[in-house]
């Protein structure tokens, strides 16, 4: 086999950027309308090319003109519906796009003539012919469609291919000859519309007598039957015919991974008795096919297949592709070794190993029939086993691997080598050449088609092989198969390695081997494909190099060199310089070099010039060589000096030779004065070494001598030694005597010669003794002291006796002056004299007495010593002395140790940045660069200048908090301030800053509120505008806003506090009306200003209003509004900056004049008035004494109340605190409990049934079982037909009797049923969604979803449930749940809980509050627990208040901490015993014969009745049966357990545990005493409201976090979630929705308020603990809180609004915020996550249920209302074609014997 055969190594690897690829030139293209363009088909013979898109058909000629051109849609249909399409059947139709889904064509028979089959999307794809020669002209069409005329996929993303097969017609007559014309037609599954479609099918095409119909499927005709169409979703890819065989290729789910498969039929197989399947296996994980090609390979017929890898276990394709070819002889050979196996050996191979099995869910299975049936039924028969699917898959290895997707491949073949054309994703055609036996694969070619638009599968080459026809999105190309005349050398076009193209040597081009004239001579034509072919080359070239002073013969030695006619020759051309004729000898060419003269100059700097020597055939350039013209004379101006001229002469790589005597460098062999040396090439014998002695007159610059270790041959002349010595001081004459070779050659005096020499000045640089001793004696510098003064001379010209000794040392300067006493830093002494070398002076160097220890780094000869102080001990000061040998120096200045340190006590934070100032005294101790300062080993920066009583640090960060020692280092000496640390303390932390807005003005003032924020020595506070980051994200016209959000940034030691400064706000003129005239204003009353955004960022404390001069009080301010109080008197006008116009007061100046008469009359009436208010006063004093009695009898009343009041916050205060504090540690523990999935969703499916179907089994007699499960399997098929399913519901919805409930339960068996068919179930859905929303755009669309009134709301709440399981599994949302299920329980059971009633003195239900001020005190019991053998003691925590059925219940928390709540004993099979060491042991129970009974009230026994201890021990033991202790009933369902309910009688007596639940209880003798200040209490029983808002914030964490988990957006969201939205995004855009409140609404109902809120309220629905009445109420609280933030209505709270709304006033808008950026998110995501969701959906089908017993559940619903359902499905035109009727009647007969009209 081929593919198998292929090694890695030869794998190659294709780049979206290939180093081949170039835009296509020789190219055309045509632009269509239609995309994406989907099909494309060549009919050679008439010279036509057909193409099919969405909506268009075209007919063009092979060069791109279009002729015809046909549109194919839009029409009025709906996949849902069944044609002909009337709009009163089919509401859903509307224009929709015709997907060309086949393009075939069919060849005449006979005087009937061929025609073009043309199959779309529309009218559940039916076809139709056409003409061939003119596709307008319609040959068949059918207007009226039957159910098996249904051809092609009805969906644009669904595939659909088919061949056309002509066989004999074995069982009609007529026609002509004996001739059948069929269609194999290969469809995926679609989940709309017809679904009992299989997935291969045969299609008649001719004849067609009536009544048959063309293209009809009929069963004569064979198909490929399948037991589920949705399981078996085959994606087809390829269909051909090949031999007598039709073979289909196409992709397949298997198991959990998708495969790709080739089947087989017989053309003459009628009954599909002949297929078979196998899979291909591409090696690397290339599991999905893209295209495929049947071509030729080797002179064999081979399948090319481009395969992609699949994204995880989905069908999407991922870039990563390859190509894979299959040899059809091995193909064959799987397929029938699986027809073998099956037939012949029951499946299994020889090692028992399953190799073949029947394929499809039917019901066959593989034989063990004779060894020769194969042979004898090639095509099966009905006896035999089918359809065969083969178990080991075909193998190959990819010929290339690609990281562009492969989306199309075709072959052609040249000179007997495939090539395969590859078509990608990105536009471009690859040009790939298979590996062989003798040749190895490669990847040679790439051309851009069409950049960016992908290439459709159909590629196809013209007839004549020459040209490729590539379809694009919206383009047909028409590309040449090579390219040859780009490569425009030789090289290149070799190198391509193109089997089309080769190298035409003497017409200097890259063509194909039919364009070359010669090409069938031998070198003329070199061919690009085989590896051997190199390009004419010249092979040598003689002479390489030559001297440009002179001609020369060159000949060239070419051995591919193309044989030539008679009259044809070749010329040679040197550089640019004119052709030379050239004469040829065989494989020999002999050319003249050009004239000295015609050469061009050299290069400047270079001794030589490489010329190209090219061989040309007239203008062609057949090959070129090198030649090298040199240049000696420039060779010989490379040396420097006599001896390296020479040198550079005869070491050159050319033919140079030396004249030593004429200093001439010549390519010749002879020199003008006779002596030569020859090049290095030439050997002579060396010559003898002479002296030579020289007197020789000195001067400053000598010239330069040869050295002897220059490179170069030995005949040259060379001085190589100086035998006299070469330092020789200045005014001396001296004898030099020189050492050399081959000097024999110069006759001339030697004066000529030159050498080197060394001449020196003693006195130079030395300036006192110790230098000038301490030059190298062979010198003979000496220290004369004579006159004029003592200096440094050469010993022979010193006029006296040199000195033995020099002077004492003198010290002239010291650096520092002074040290610490610690010593440590080092000391710099200049001065002259001081040692000849650094050993004189170790150990002669004390500092004020002190020995300092010199350093051999910082000593310099004679002028300056560095030594290191050391430790004094104490403050002193004395001279530097310095001793070398006897002689000691004195310094003239004193040393000083010193140094003194203080500091305050100080501390800062560990981020360093605090400023440290270190006082003292004599801080300038030793050098500034030796002062350091740490605190601890932190260093301390120095940033002021030091002076001699104080430095200044800044503190540098430190790793942890603490006190550290403050240091000061001066060098190696250190000093740290005694009894003083730096305290490094935590950095300070910002916990809020209010206000956090403001206008772009400014003026607020800021309150920054944190921790340790006096630890910063400046606090800074900064504020800046932040530009509002808008991101405009446009998704079907819909736009989302997403602004930038507040932060808070704390960084080093500057606070700084980020705010978004706010729009400024809108104030409008008090007098709107007319901004002209003042507005009146009457004293007494306020006036109002309004405007917009007042509040946005003022508060009413910091506005002022002026008006005119004076203030205006402000009395209230909201963001429309502000009153103000004026002053009472008009102010006098002033300019303002801001003018909101004029106030006018009205008063009595105002008024006209009153008539006399009138005063008169007023002036009676006020007498009148007068005496009145008199009397009404003296009434008025009487009453007042009266009320001030009463007032001051309430005044003390409320006094005591808020004592009494006081006394209670205090306390809730101080449990709040302790609570805080403990419930971290303790909420903690084991895993969350989790339930499983099936019992997730019996709970959310039936919630409150206590045996859902889930749990339950078949109950049928055995004798009528199998018929039974017999038709519930076909009413199973029923149910996969969406039109039966949707009339179905409808039917049942319409039923008066069908309740509420009903609906519910049909929708959730209904999800059992299809659970493993998510896919169908989820379209279905959305169907009924859209009829719902139909329903609810025309009444009011606001109120959909709201309840759950139809059965699509109770599967819309199933379908959530399920997606969003894995949500709470991974802990994404599980745990915050639990973690708040706990937390409430924990706060719940550490207070009082009342037994009866249910009541708690914890939690967030004002209704369930427990408003007793109840006395209890916390208990620890040591509960014995016994664990395998041994028995341990278990600490619990009770409350002395609790009854013992409480207590059992926390004894069991505590013990069975980590466990289930089903998986731990019931406390009602366990009874409580106390065991004391006097009483012995005792059983304890709610109701015993000590139980206090009064009057009619009897109270449950609780640990305070009996009295136990703190720290008893106790023991739950089980139950006996003889027990007589009744404990209170406990009700148990589905975790959940709800107290005793007043009203339980007990032998007519109350049951009563904290409270009595009537209104008027009976008062407890020892408590009327408090009689008073229990009436107070009642009074205002609010006072314990403070219990909730204690609560409240105990949990406000854990509700955050459970809030924050379902609704955050830093996780993508579910992908339920993402489809669901935008399915509702979708039905608002397709209904004209614009109002963003409706969508809201929308999504709030199928999202929060129909999973999220079930969840909340019910957390026994998924995980596994018990919920009590008292923790339901708290849920209810919280749940309801999360119902208010998903509502958009504004949360307007008052005095009357209810408690639980008033708790949580302030974080409703936070929340609300969490949504809607969580929609937002949602919303501006990028959409198109079908595929994701159908892959998600096909994993959750793989659970199974108890799907028997829901269809046997919902048989009963469809006997209930039986004679509806028919009666709906007789009267649906669709319903009638499909027999949807007949079907549920044979259901009937089979499931109860039904008598029906079958």
């Amino acid at each position: 086999m081929l593919a198998s055969s292929i090694p890695p190594s030869l794998l190659l690897f294709l780049h979206i950027l290939s180093p081949f690829s170039q835009p296509v030139d020789a190219s055309k293209h045509v632009e269509l309308k239609g995309a994406p363009l989907s099909h494309l088909l060549l009919d050679p013979g008439a010279g036509h090319i057909y193409v099919g898109g969405v909506n268009n058909l075209y007919q063009l000629t092979t060069g791109l003109e279009v002729l015809l051109h046909v549109k194919t849609g839009p029409y009025r249909d709906s996949p849902e519906c069944l044609p002909p399409i009337v709009l009163q059947e089919c509401p859903s139709a509307k224009d929709t796009d015709n997907y060309n889904k086949l393009l075939l064509m069919e060849t005449g028979q006979g005087v009937e003539p061929g025609s073009l089959i043309v199959c779309g999307s529309l009218f559940q794809g039916i076809c139709e012919k056409r003409n061939l020669s003119n596709i307008s002209q319609l040959i068949y069409q059918t207007s009226n469609p039957v159910d098996t005329q249904y051809v092609a996929a009805n969906a644009p993303g669904v595939s659909t291919v088919a061949v056309v097969i002509t066989t004999k017609n074995k069982q009609e007559g007529g026609g002509d000859g004996d001739v059948l014309r069929l269609m194999l037609v290969g469809r995926s599954y679609t989940s709309k519309g017809p679904g009992d479609i299989p997935p291969i099918t045969t299609r008649r095409l001719f004849p067609v007598v009536p009544p048959r119909r063309a293209f009809s499927q009929e069963e004569e005709l064979g198909k490929l039957v399948v037991g589920s169409y949705s399981d078996y979703n085959n994606h087809f890819v390829k269909a051909v015919v090949h031999g007598n065989h039709v073979y289909f290729l196409f992709s397949r789910r298997h198991k959990k991974e998708y495969r790709t498969y080739a089947s087989r039929l017989c053309i003459s197989d009628r009954s599909f008795y002949s297929y078979v399947e196998v899979p291909l296996l591409c090696q690397g994980g290339y599991n999905l096919a893209q295209g495929a090609w049947l071509g030729n390979h080797s002179g064999e017929p081979h399948l090319f297949v481009v395969m992609a890898a699949g994204q995880a276990s989905t069908p999407v394709a991922t870039n990563r592709s390859a190509l894979c070819v299959y040899g059809m002889a091995e193909l064959d050979t799987m397929l029938r070794r699986a027809q073998e196996v099956c037939y012949t050996e029951g499946g299994q191979g020889s090692g028992g190993k399953e190799e073949a099995y029947i394929e499809y869910g039917v019901s066959s299975k593989c034989l063990k029939l004779p060894k020769v049936s194969l042979s004898e039924y090639p095509c099966g028969g009905e006896h035999t086993p089918n359809p065969i699917a083969s178990a080991v898959p075909l193998k190959a290895t990819p010929i290339v691997n690609s990281t562009i997707q492969l989306t199309a491949v075709t072959t052609a073949t040249e000179a007997g080598h495939t090539i395969a054309f590859l078509g990608d994703r990105k536009g471009q055609l690859q040009k790939v050449t298979p590996p062989t036996c003798f040749t190895s694969g490669h990847l040679y070619g790439s051309e851009l088609v069409d950049s960016g638009s992908a290439v459709s599968a159909d590629l196809l080459l013209d007839e004549s092989q020459e040209h490729v026809y590539v379809l694009t999105n919206s383009r047909l190309s028409k590309v040449p198969v090579s390219s040859c005349e780009k490569q425009t050398d030789c090289r290149s076009c070799l190198a391509v390695r193109d089997p089309y193209c080769g190298w035409c040597v003497l017409e200097g081009r890259c063509s194909r081997k039919h364009q070359c004239q010669r090409h069938l001579q031998p070198n003329h034509w070199l061919w690009s494909f085989e590896p051997t072919s190199q390009c004419v080359t010249v092979q040598s070239l003689q002479p390489a190099n030559h001297s440009k002073e002179e001609q020369t013969q060159v000949t060239l030695s070419v051995p591919q060199l193309p044989a030539l006619a008679k009259e044809e020759s070749l010329s040679c051309i040197f550089g640019l310089l004119p052709p030379q004729p050239a004469i040829v000898m065989g494989n020999s060419i002999t050319c003249q070099s050009p004239a000295p003269e015609h050469l061009p100059p050299l290069p400047t700097g270079s001794n030589h010039m490489i010329l190209p020597v090219s061989l040309m055939f007239g203008h062609v350039t057949v090959t070129t060589g090198n030649m090298t013209f040199y240049d000696c004379m420039a060779v010989n101006a490379e040396g420097r000096g006599v001896c390296f001229r020479c040198l550079a002469c005869v070491s050159s790589v050319w033919r140079c030779n030396w004249c030593p005597l004429d200093q001439l460098c010549t390519h010749n062999h002879s020199c003008p004065n006779q002596h030569i040396i020859l090049n290095h090439r030439v050997r002579r014998p060396a010559a003898p070494s002479v002296s030579i002695f020289l007197s020789v007159s000195l001067s400053l610059t000598p010239p330069p001598l040869c050295l002897q270790d220059s490179p170069g041959p030995t005949s040259c002349p060379l001085v190589y030694d100086l035998q006299s010595p070469a330092l020789v001081p200045m005014g001396l004459s001296a004898t030099v005597v020189l050492r050399g070779r081959n000097l024999d050659v110069y006759t001339v005096s030697p004066k000529r010669n030159a050498f080197m020499i060394f001449l020196y000045d003693c006195s130079a640089g030395q300036s006192d003794c110790s230098q000038c001793r301490a030059v190298p004696k062979e010198y003979g510098c000496v220290w004369c002291p004579g006159s004029p003064a003592p200096s440094c001379v050469y010993s022979r010209t010193c006029s006296s006796k040199p000195a033995d000794t020099c002077p004492p040392p003198q010290i002239t300067k010291v650096e520092p002056a002074s040290g610490p006493l610690e010593g440590g830093i080092l000391v710099t002494i200049t001065g002259s004299n001081l040692g000849m070398k650094y050993e004189d002076v170790v150990g002669g160097v004390t500092v004020a007495g002190i020995q300092c220890l010199p350093q051999s780094k910082g000593y310099k000869i004679s002028t300056r010593v560095v030594c290191e102080l050391q430790p004094s001990g104490k403050q002193k000061e004395g001279p530097i002395l310095v001793t070398v040998g006897t002689t000691r120096g004195r310094s003239t200045k004193m040393f000083t140790y010193q140094v003194r340190l203080s500091s305050p006590v100080l501390r800062g934070p560990v981020s360093g940045g605090t400023r440290l100032t270190i006082k003292g005294r004599q801080l300038l101790t030793g050098q500034t660069s030796d002062l350091s300062a740490f605190l601890g080993t932190q260093p301390c920066y120095i940033v002021e200048e030091v002076n001699d009583t104080q430095l200044v640090c800044q503190t540098g960060s430190s790793n942890r908090t603490g006190l550290v020692p403050v240091r000061v280092l001066f060098g190696k000496a250190e000093r740290t301030i005694p009894n003083v640390t730096f305290h490094y303390l935590e950095d300070p932390v910002i916990t809020s800053a209010i206000p956090a807005e403001s206008f772009y003005a400014g003026g607020r003032v800021i309150r920054v509120e944190g921790r340790n924020l006096d630890v910063v020595q400046q606090p800074i506070i900064s504020v800046w505008v932040e530009p509002l980051e808008v991101q405009r994200v446009k998704r079907k016209k819909r736009l989302a806003l997403l602004t930038s959000k507040q932060q808070l940034v704390f960084n080093s030691t500057m606070t700084t506090v980020r705010q978004t400064d706010q729009s400024e706000t809108i104030l409008f003129p008090i007098n709107r009306e007319n901004l002209d005239v003042p507005f009146r204003f009457k004293p007494g009353g306020v006036i109002a200003v309004e405007g917009q955004d007042l509040t946005r960022a003022m508060s009413k404390e910091e506005v002022k209003a002026w008006l005119g001069d004076q203030e205006c009080d402000v009395k209230t301010l909201d963001s429309t509004h502000l009153y103000c109080d004026p002053p009472e008197v008009q102010p006098l006008r002033i300019h303002i900056q801001v003018d909101l116009g004029l106030v006018q007061y009205d008063s009595n100046s105002l008024l006209p004049a009153v008539p006399l008469a009138a005063q008169i009359g007023l002036g009676a009436g006020a007498a009148v008035i007068i005496l009145s208010v008199l009397v009404i006063i003296l009434m008025y004093r009487r009453k007042s004494k009266q009320a001030l009695r009463d007032y001051k009898k309430v005044l003390l009343q409320l006094e005591t109340l808020e004592i009494n009041v006081g006394d209670q916050c205090r306390k809730e205060f101080t449990d709040l605190m302790t609570e805080m504090m403990d419930l971290s540690s303790d909420v903690g523990g084991p895993g969350v409990p989790l339930l499983d999935y099936r019992i997730y969703a019996e709970r959310v499916f039936f919630p409150g049934q206590q045996t859902a179907p889930l749990s339950r089994q078949l109950d049928l007699p055995e004798s009528r079982r199998q018929t039974v499960e017999q038709g519930l399997q076909q009413l199973n098929n029923l149910l996969n037909n969406r039109l039966f399913l949707t009339r179905f519901i409808h039917t049942l919805e319409a039923q008066q009797g069908f309740s509420q409930r009903d609906r519910g339960y049909v929708a959730s068996l209904l999800t059992m049923a299809l659970h493993d068919k998510l896919e169908y179930f989820t379209e279905v859905m959305k169907s009924l969604l859209q009829d719902l929303v139909q329903q609810y755009v025309a009444k009011n669309p606001k109120l959909m979803l709201r309840r759950t009134e139809t059965v699509v709301e109770k599967m819309l709440t199933n379908w959530m449930s399920i997606c969003l399981y894995s949500f709470l599994k991974v802990s994404v949302a599980g745990e915050p749940l639990y973690m708040l299920y706990r937390a409430i329980k924990y706060q719940v059971d550490k207070g009082p809980v009342d037994a009866v009633t249910g009541k708690a003195k914890r939690t967030l239900n004002d209704s369930h509050l427990l408003r007793e001020d109840i006395e209890y005190c916390s208990v620890t019991l040591t509960v014995l627990v016994k664990n395998g053998v041994e028995v341990q003691p278990c600490p619990v925590k009770v409350l002395d208040t609790d009854t013992i059925t409480q207590v059992k219940d926390k004894i069991l928390d505590q013990v069975y901490r980590g466990a289930p709540f089903s998986q731990r004993p019931s406390a009602d099979s366990l009874d409580l015993e106390w065991r004391s060491g006097q009483a012995g042991h005792l059983t304890l129970s709610d109701d015993d014969v000590t139980a206090v009974v009064q009057g009619r009230w009897k109270r449950l026994n609780t640990l305070q009745h009996y009295k136990v201890p703190d720290g008893a021990t106790v023991a739950l033991i089980p139950r006996s049966q003889s027990s007589g202790g009744v404990g209170v009933n406990q009700v148990f369902q589905t975790g959940e357990k709800t107290p005793m309910l007043e009203g339980e009688e007990e032998e007519g007596l109350r049951l009563w545990h904290l409270v009595k639940s009537s209104e008027d209880p009976e008062i407890p003798k020892h408590r009327k005493s408090s009689m008073r200040e229990r009436e107070r209490a009642k009074a205002i029983p609010e006072i314990y409201l403070t219990r909730l808002l204690s609560m409240k914030g105990t949990l406000q964490k854990f509700v955050d976090d459970v809030f924050v988990a379902i609704l955050s957006t830093k996780r993508p969201p579910p992908i339920a979630v993402r489809f669901f939205f935008d399915f509702l995004d979708d039905m608002a855009e397709k209904h004209g929705i614009d109002d963003p409140e409706t969508v809201h609404i929308w999504k709030t109902n199928s999202l929060p308020l129909r999973f999220w809120v079930n969840i909340l309220k019910n957390p026994q629905f998924v995980l596994d603990v018990q919920v009590t009445d008292s923790i339901d109420a708290v849920l209810s609280v919280i749940a309801q809180t999360f119902i208010d933030s998903c509502t958009t209505s504004e949360h307007k709270v008052g005095r009357d609004s209810p408690v639980n709304k008033l708790l949580y006033a302030r974080e409703i808008p936070r929340y609300k915020q969490l949504v809607e950026r969580y929609y937002s998110d949602i919303h501006s995501a990028a959409s198109g996550c079908y595929q994701e969701m159908n892959s998600t959906l096909t994993e959750l089908s793989g659970v199974k249920m108890n799907n028997l017993v829901a269809l046997h559940e919902l048989y009963k619903y469809i006997n209930k209302y039986y004679d509806q359902i028919i009666m709906s499905l007789e009267e649906d035109s669709s319903g009638q074609k499909m027999q949807l009727a007949y079907r549920l009647q044979q259901v009937a007969a089979l499931v109860e014997n039904k008598v029906t009209d079958l």
